[in-house]
Formats: structure tokens, C-alpha cells, sequence
């Protein structure tokens, strides 16, 4: 075991009873409350209204709090009885079972959480936090943790007209915990697969007897290996938030976290041939380290003047501070490809961000239109430095301590946004506008020479958004909307022909969508349809390569995705929940690699489909059982741009079994047992990215236990 995981376990040893011991501190503090008082729901409702696993509002389609059915774009969210029922460990088992999404793209590696969205990578210019754009450096991405989320919502299409820099298939916002104004108490103990073993505790309420300042702190404390040799999956999370509200008008929050996370530097296993994954894992289980240390804080503003003017500021400051260490085998001899030898590599990223947006909302009617406007300014920062080594001696070679110089890139973003929403009896109508300003200066190591490069990069465009839709008198609302998007790039692409790095020009698409939303009457149930078609410019995708320092290639492609996407959600009083998708598309590669035009674009499924559900006993001998079982269907797909071989198709079953105490003792109200099994089935496969292939994560089986008070 390395010194890094040693520490590591003393540090979250040591987080782990502090934690116990403020648990303990809390039931003994003399505080009285009676059952009548406890609340079950651990979600604030503030910016995310949720019902079950049925959301009603939300502000990420308009910036205004908006019902999701009046929203002309496709809407997918995870609400929070989605996480507690299903125990996602990353965001990619997060949105397993949405539509469009999919994160099964590179097999089991938890270092990061990488994605698409209607067949595009959203990693790097699709993850936002509580309306804000979360940036990631190459490596240095932000991990999230989900039981520190009340929700995630994904926005389909581009998005940019509000947002700026965002991708063509859309954006995810991850909602964070933020402070109840009643007292909430929740304990968690978790363990199982592969010496799993985590705690996490979840406080919040009044501080004050008027109750204008609120609480919240969430923190996780883990100690887990995995199915590879040597790769933890280590964690301590803490996150606290306050939230002064002097009156009605006006509230003020600040929320933040610190993590540091240990988990492995390698995740694939060796290609012995092309389209082919050995059973050899790469990684040397004595070098295998990659530790990431993340933090973030800032507030949510807000303050409503009258019955016209609303004003709203979000700001964050985040960084993010990553050490890898990775590893994997090569034949010396080309003549021999049988024999094996290794190489080491150390590659550490610095990644600081800033963002800061203000808006103003106004509130009026013209006529028979009732509008909602927004107008608002954003400005954001981004700083990013890396250091890359690389050995063939051993993972002791000197040459690894202090990586040089591999790299860095500053960026400054403005941009300027206007939003109408006009409501007419029955019809919406949306208009939305954006103009982005973008300055980029980068710096790169020459491989052959190890000559700096220096480049700027200015970059502007318009982006809009334009949609309607209409509530019929039987409650189905038809849609419609044309939109597009334009986001610069952080980072270097190479050139298809020579490999020359560059700095990525902005991708930039276009949308057109139409679709249906039901809200079935009288029942929390929502079944939604869309159709669409995105054309990209420029689009960032890794090509399975790498350069002379170590690092991965990019490359930039044209891309057209077409499809349709199926989607319901239910929760019904008699205990029972559901959901279930299903998504038709097919990307082809319109400009790319010589030998790859009007190809389909690998590792993207044309077929993806969902069904969970879970059933919980209401009353009789068997009340407060809950039942869950949800399969994962992810279709064939091709392993390389040339289309050259195909992926094969894989089913994924996952179950879940709790029982609430408290339904049948109600001096043991708040206490829940769960136990949920991953790839129940164990299933297996390889699947394969520009050629490079990975394999899926076996099952693994947890159990925990849960006591709110």
C-alpha cells in the first residue's frame, strides 16, 4: 500500500469518527422533538420541485422558475428519491436510466465523470452546478459526489442562448443540498463489494428562534478498493451551506465543499490487437495513485423588489488540483508481440475557475400576454496548468518526481443574455439570446523539440433559441424549438494529417426539435416524446492516441445526430414508482479523419433503453418492504470511426430491497434498511472508443443503513 493510500485512510479514519462523534453529540443534546415533526424528504424545493420521482419546476430551461411541462425543450431530471432509491456511486450511475444519456461509453473508470447526450461528449462543456458552468481542465475534472445532490436536471440540445459555453446535446445541472428551514437529521452507514465501507451524515434546520438563518452540512467519509488490483475508490466529502433569509423577498445562501478523492490512475486493460481488450489490466497496483483535491464556494442571491423586478446574482470560485499516476504495458520487440514490457507516467494538472452571473427578472403583461423577461450579464475565468512525465526504466525513475512542464491555458468569457417568456391563454412562447466574447491565451510543449508554443485565440457568436409550445384542453403539449449553441474549447487538438497540436476551435450547432409532454390528470405521472436532429461544427473527441508526452490526442469532427427519444416517470400513491426510456439515433460523422466521412461515430448506440421500478408495501404484515428492480439496455454500437467492427450489445440488471422500520414500529421511525445490487448479472463485455477498447464493471452488491431523526 502506498504512502498516498496510507494517508488517505488515516485522514478519512479520522473524518469518519468525527462524524460519528457529532451524531452522537446531536442525540444527546437534549433537543426534544415529537413525531409529528419529523420530515421524511431531505429535498429543499427551492430551485427543483420535485413529487416522488416526478419533477414539476425548475429554473434550468428558462432561468425563472418555469413548469417543466410549459418548457419547449426535452427536460429530464433525477430527483431525490431516484438517488436514495438506487444508491448511484458516480454521476454516470446517476443518469443511467435517462433518455439520451449514456455513460457507458468507457467501461468501468470512476476517475471521471464522462458522458454523451444525444451522442455528444458532455464532460467538459456540459456539466453545470446550480446554473453555473462547471469547468474541467484535461484531468483536472470536478468529481461528483451524489449524496450531496437533491437532483440532477438534464437540459437536452444546445443550450447556449441562456448558458454560453455548453454542447450540442445539452447540459446537466447538478443541484446541490441546500439548507431546509426544519430541523433534519440523517445518518448513513454503508458497506459491501470489494471492502467497501462509508459513512455519511446529513444536518440541517434553523439556527436562530425566527428562523432567518439556515444550516446545512452533508459529509461523506469513505474507504473502498474495487475490481482492479490497486485502485481505491477513497473519499472524504464535506459540504456546508448557509442561507440568511431576513423576509420573504429575499434570501441569500452560500454554499460550498472540499473533497479530497483517492482512486485509480489506470482503468483499462491492455489491447493486444486492434479492437481487442485482454484480460491484463494495465495498471501496476504499487504506481496507481490519482489523487484529486477539489474545492468550491460561492452564494445564490436574491432579492425581489416589487411585483416587477426580481434581481439575481450566482457566483462561484472553483479549483481543483489533480496527481496521476498511471501505467500500462507495450512490446519492445514490434517483432514480438507477445512480449511485454511497462512504461510509468506522472501527470499533475492545476485547474482554477471563476463565474459570476447577474440577471434581472421583470414581471408584466402587454395586453392579453403575460411575459417573463430576463436579462442578465455572465463573466467567467479559467486558468489550467499541467506537468506530464513519462519512464520506461521503472515507477521509481527520479525522472517521475517533479513533472515539467507540459502546458497551460487562461481563459476570460463575457457574456451578455436576454430571455422572454410570453404566455397567451394556453400558449407559450419562448425567445431566448445570448452574445458570447471569449479570450483564450495557451501554451504547449513541442514533443519532437520541447520548444513552448504560445497562442491566442478571440473567439464570438450569437446564440439563440427560439420555442413554443400549447396545453390542450386533454392536458397533451405539443412542442417545437430551434436552437443553437457555441462553445470554445479549453485545450490543444491535433491536426487529422499531421498530428500538429493547436489550440480547439469553438464547436458550435444547431437544433431543431419537436415533441409531446402528458401530465396525466389527477396522477403524479408525466410521459414525454421528442424528435430531433443537431448538426455540430468543430465537436472535441479523445482518438485513443497519444502524443510523445503522455497525453491523450483530441481531435475535433462534424457531426450530425438524428433521433427520437421516449420518456415516463411516475410516482402513485399506492407506493409504487417508475421509470422508463427509450432512445433512437444515429451520429454520423460528416467531416473527420480521412476514411471516416458519413460514417456512424463510435461507441454510440443507435438503441438505448430503461425500465426501473420500485414498490413499496403500505400496510398489512409485509408494510414498509420495498421492492426494486430496474434493466439497462445499451445496443450495439461500432468500436471505431471507420466503422470496421461493431460493439456488442449488453443488458444490465440492477435491484434494490429496503425496509422502513417505522411503518410498523413507530418507535423506529426514521430507521431504513437497504440493500441494492449493481449488474446484478454480472455482465461483462468490452466496448470500444476510436478503436481503444475497456470493460464493464462487474456486479457489486451494498448495503446500508439509514436513520433520520
Amino acid at each position: 500500500m502506498t504512502n498516498e493510500r496510507t494517508g488517505a485512510r488515516t485522514l478519512l479514519g479520522t473524518a469518519l469518527l468525527a462524524l460519528m462523534t457529532a451524531q452522537a453529540a446531536a442525540q444527546e443534546s437534549g433537543d426534544v422533538t415529537v413525531l409529528g415533526e419529523i420530515s421524511v424528504e431531505a429535498e429543499s424545493d427551492i430551485t427543483l420541485v420535485q413529487d416522488g420521482y416526478v419533477a414539476k419546476q425548475d429554473r434550468l430551461g428558462t432561468k425563472v422558475d418555469t413548469p417543466i411541462s410549459r418548457i419547449p425543450q426535452a427536460i429530464s431530471v433525477v430527483t431525490q428519491d431516484q438517488i436514495e432509491d438506487q444508491k448511484p456511486r458516480t454521476l454516470n450511475e446517476s443518469l443511467g436510466y435517462t433518455a439520451s444519456a449514456n455513460p457507458n461509453v468507457f467501461g468501468f473508470d470512476s476517475r471521471y465523470d464522462a458522458f454523451t447526450l444525444r451522442g455528444f461528449p458532455a464532460h467538459y462543456n456540459g456539466q453545470f452546478r446550480d446554473g453555473l458552468r462547471q469547468f474541467n481542465g484535461p484531468s483536472a475534472w470536478f468529481k461528483t459526489e451524489p449524496y450531496g445532490l437533491e437532483g440532477v436536471t438534464i437540459l437536452k440540445g444546445p443550450a447556449s442562448s441562456l448558458y454560453g459555453i455548453s454542447g450540442p446535446g445539452g447540459i446537466v445541472n447538478l443541484v446541490t443540498k441546500r439548507p431546509l428551514d426544519y430541523r433534519f437529521r440523517e445518518v448513513e452507514i454503508l458497506g459491501g463489494s470489494h471492502d467497501r465501507a462509508q459513512m455519511g451524515v446529513d444536518f440541517s434546520g434553523p439556527i436562530n428562534d425566527d428562523g432567518t438563518l439556515l444550516y446545512r452540512f452533508t459529509g461523506l467519509g469513505r474507504i473502498a478498493d474495487t475490481q482492479l488490483p490497486g485502485y481505491p475508490d477513497d473519499k472524504l466529502y464535506l459540504a456546508p451551506a448557509l442561507t440568511f433569509q431576513p423576509d420573504e423577498d429575499t434570501r441569500f445562501t452560500i454554499l460550498g465543499e472540499y473533497s479530497h478523492i483517492l482512486s485509480g490512475g489506470t482503468a483499462a486493460f491492455y489491447n493486444p490487437a486492434y479492437g481487442v481488450a485482454s484480460d491484463l489490466y494495465e495498471g501496476d497496483p504499487a504506481y496507481n495513485d490519482f489523487a484529486t483535491n477539489q474545492a468550491r464556494i460561492g452564494y445564490e442571491f436574491e432579492h425581489r423588489f416589487n411585483d416587477l423586478f426580481t434581481l439575481r446574482q450566482n457566483l462561484r470560485y472553483g479549483t481543483v488540483e489533480a496527481d496521476l499516476e498511471y501505467s500500462g504495458h507495450y512490446p519492445p520487440d514490434p517483432a514480438d508481440p507477445t512480449t511485454l514490457a511497462r512504461y510509468w507516467g506522472h501527470y499533475v494538472e492545476d485547474m482554477n475557475s471563476f463565474v459570476v452571473d447577474t440577471m434581472g427578472q421583470f414581471e408584466f403583461e402587454t395586453g392579453i400576454a403575460r411575459h417573463t423577461a430576463v436579462i442578465g450579464l455572465d463573466y467567467a475565468t479559467t486558468d489550467y496548468e499541467a506537468g506530464s512525465a513519462l519512464s520506461y526504466v521503472s515507477a521509481g525513475d527520479p525522472a517521475l518526481g517533479t513533472p515539467p512542464f507540459a502546458g497551460s491555458q487562461k481563459g476570460e468569457q463575457i457574456g451578455i443574455y436576454a430571455h422572454d417568456q410570453i404566455e397567451i391563454g394556453e400558449l407559450t412562447v419562448f425567445a431566448s439570446g445570448r452574445y458570447d466574447w471569449v479570450d483564450t491565451d495557451s501554451v504547449d510543449v513541442i514533443p519532437a523539440t520541447g520548444a513552448l508554443s504560445a497562442t491566442n485565440q478571440k473567439d464570438e457568436a450569437f446564440s439563440y433559441r427560439l420555442g413554443a409550445s400549447y396545453r390542450t384542453e386533454w392536458g397533451i403539449i405539443p412542442y417545437a424549438n430551434y436552437s443553437t449553441s457555441f462553445s470554445p474549447n479549453i485545450g490543444f487538438v491535433s491536426d487529422p494529417a499531421t498530428n500538429a497540436l493547436g489550440a480547439a476551435r469553438p464547436t458550435i450547432a444547431t437544433q431543431m426539435e419537436a415533441g409531446i409532454k402528458y401530465e396525466i390528470p389527477d396522477t403524479n405521472a408525466v410521459i414525454s416524446a421528442a424528435v430531433f436532429d443537431i448538426d455540430q461544427k468543430d465537436g472535441v473527441v479523445f482518438d485513443g492516441t497519444f502524443d510523445g508526452l503522455g497525453r491523450q490526442r483530441q481531435r475535433q469532427l462534424d457531426l450530425n445526430s438524428r433521433g427520437f427519444e421516449l420518456e415516463a416517470s411516475a410516482s402513485f400513491d399506492n407506493g409504487f414508482s417508475f421509470i422508463a426510456s427509450y432512445t433512437h439515433l444515429r451520429v454520423k460523422i460528416e467531416k473527420g479523419v480521412p476514411g471516416t466521412e458519413g460514417n456512424e461515430l463510435s461507441a454510440t448506440p443507435n438503441d438505448i433503453a430503461s425500465l426501473w421500478g420500485r414498490y413499496e408495501f403500505q400496510g398489512g404484515g409485509l408494510a414498509g418492504l420495498g421492492l426494486g428492480a430496474g434493466v439497462r439496455y445499451v445496443g450495439t454500437s461500432f468500436g471505431d470511426d471507420a466503422n470496421t467492427f461493431e460493439n456488442d450489445d449488453r443488458f444490465f440488471v440492477d435491484a434494490s430491497l429496503s425496509y422502513d422500520f417505522g411503518k410498523r414500529n413507530p418507535d423506529l421511525e426514521g430507521l431504513m434498511l437497504q440493500v441494492n445490487a449493481k449488474n446484478l448479472f454480472d455482465e461483462r463485455k468490452q466496448t470500444c472508443s476510436a478503436g481503444y477498447c475497456y470493460r464493464d464493471e462487474g456486479r457489486s452488491i451494498f448495503g446500508s443503513l439509514r436513520y433520520r431523526f
